[in-house]
């Protein structure tokens, strides 16, 4: 399987979701990430396996960085969500991946992003009151 592939199935099943394909990633919309996240789990695809959530501080906006695997595709994903520093929220995918849920913690404890609907979203390494 390559990107520009799955960009193009990404592009007919859910056309306002892609924004570009960009340094071997999809950078898709905010609103579209749980959607599209079911999908590439579900589907042929079966992207099984979230191993990395993090964020990168770009200081005038955010850029969360989510690496799937598929193991029947053997093949890695990167998926990239921008957000405003006026608006640091997003959806959880810890309903998805068992791994999201300290991965999430982890990216919020250390950028400030917080995902809604996460089902437990206290700091994970740094102390509460930091």
């Amino acid at each position: 399987m390559e990107l520009n592939q799955l960009a193009e199935v990404i592009r007919q099943k859910f056309p306002e979701a892609l924004v570009e394909e960009k340094n071997k990633a999809l950078v898709i919309k905010r609103e579209s990430l749980l959607a599209l996240a079911k999908f590439l789990k579900t589907s042929e695809f079966a992207f099984q396996n979230l191993h990395c959530v993090t964020a990168v501080d770009w200081k005038d906006k955010m850029e969360l960085v989510y690496h799937l695997y598929s193991f029947r595709q053997k093949f890695m994903l990167t998926l990239k969500v921008f957000l405003t520093m006026q608006d640091l929220t997003v959806e959880s995918l810890s309903g998805l991946w068992k791994s999201a849920n300290w991965l999430e913690r982890e990216t919020f404890d250390l950028f400030g992003i917080q995902f809604l609907n996460h089902p437990d979203p206290r700091r994970i390494l740094n102390p509460d009151e930091w």
